[in-house]
């Protein structure tokens, strides 16, 4: 067996700044690899997170570290003992996974048992930061998508989310904090979110400090997104949480995450499934895990001013899947 792997750094504008509590987001890094063998080659994408130590530069160092071992024939299997969790891995993982279905002659839908062609997923669509008058109007332009996500800091979330809820009094509501409240903030905004029929409460609490969670009973469920990251993680996860969101830059690639999402719902928690700001690349892969998640939190695609050609298309939160041939044999 032999392959050849290619990886290069691209950036990707956004048509609209994407802000949360950390800060705001003009263009999307993304670290693109390809896995050739025998005429056929698999793709896979990554988006490298500051949040968690990651850049363009050093993503692509972790995976020229690879190469040998990659070109060599190294399994998506062998993958998990050779490399940390994390963008890096995701994207080799990914492509592996697409090489290794388009060698088979298979694709996706047979490979998870999901119906064919696949159906299209109810998306969250995001409603970023800024002040309560233009977050208003961000919603009501997405009054009949039946699931929206809204981002809010320290800084009058309940002004935020009032406004929101009376722009679009219908879809379901996750509210993510982005790390920014304290436990005290949790407790005293439970009745408000409640009021406002929120569904989901997103990584309320810095993941260091989600011990304040223990024995935590919220009137939302609470959704664990930094906090967890592979399936060995929910060793220590805080009873608070019941919701597990699952990324597949955070696992370092499908093979990680589908662990994670078993292990999950082995301890009864919920799945959701999200991703960050990247392409139609990134979401092909996750659709296996979003396909049967309470949650999916895919538009990520949708914020770039062109994603790329032949993938996933949403009108109202309703998203579908990339064209045939995009990944996977999709």
């Amino acid at each position: 067996m032999h392959r050849r792997l290619t990886v290069a750094g691209e950036i990707l504008p956004l048509h609209t700044p994407f802000r949360i509590s950390r800060g705001v987001r003009t263009a999307a890094q993304v670290v693109t690899v390809a896995i050739a063998q025998d005429g056929v080659t698999g793709r896979g994408e990554c988006v490298p997170y500051p949040r968690y130590g990651e850049n363009a530069e050093s993503t692509i160092l972790a995976i020229e570290a690879m190469r040998g071992a990659i070109e060599q024939g190294a399994t998506r299997h062998e993958l998990l003992e050779l490399m940390p969790a994390g963008a890096a891995r995701n994207a080799i993982d990914c492509a592996l996974w697409d090489l290794e279905l388009r060698l088979a002659e298979s694709d996706l839908a047979a490979a998870f048992g999901l119906e064919k062609p696949l159906r299209p997923i109810v998306t969250a669509m995001t409603v970023s930061l800024d002040t309560p008058d233009l977050m208003a109007v961000a919603a009501a332009a997405l009054a009949d998508a039946p699931l929206l996500k809204v981002k809010v800091d320290r800084n009058d979330p309940a002004a935020a989310l009032k406004a929101v809820r009376a722009a679009a009094p219908k879809p379901k509501m996750i509210v993510d904090p982005n790390e920014s409240w304290t436990i005290a903030e949790v407790r005293d905004l439970q009745g408000l979110m409640s009021d406002q029929r929120i569904d989901l409460l997103e990584q309320p609490l810095p993941a260091d400090a989600d011990h304040d969670l223990i024995g935590f009973r919220s009137a939302i469920p609470i959704a664990a997104d930094e906090a967890v990251h592979v399936a060995a993680d929910l060793e220590t996860l805080p009873d608070g949480y019941g919701v597990a969101n699952i990324k597949l830059d955070k696992t370092g690639g499908l093979t990680a995450a589908l662990e994670l999402a078993e292990a999950a719902r082995a301890r009864g928690l919920g799945v959701m499934t999200g991703c960050m700001i990247c392409s139609s690349l990134s979401i092909a892969p996750a659709w296996a895990i979003a396909a049967t998640s309470s949650f999916a939190d895919l538009d990520g695609p949708l914020w770039l001013a062109e994603d790329r050609t032949g993938g996933v298309s949403a009108a109202n939160g309703i998203m579908s899947p990339p064209q045939p041939g995009f990944w996977g044999g999709i």
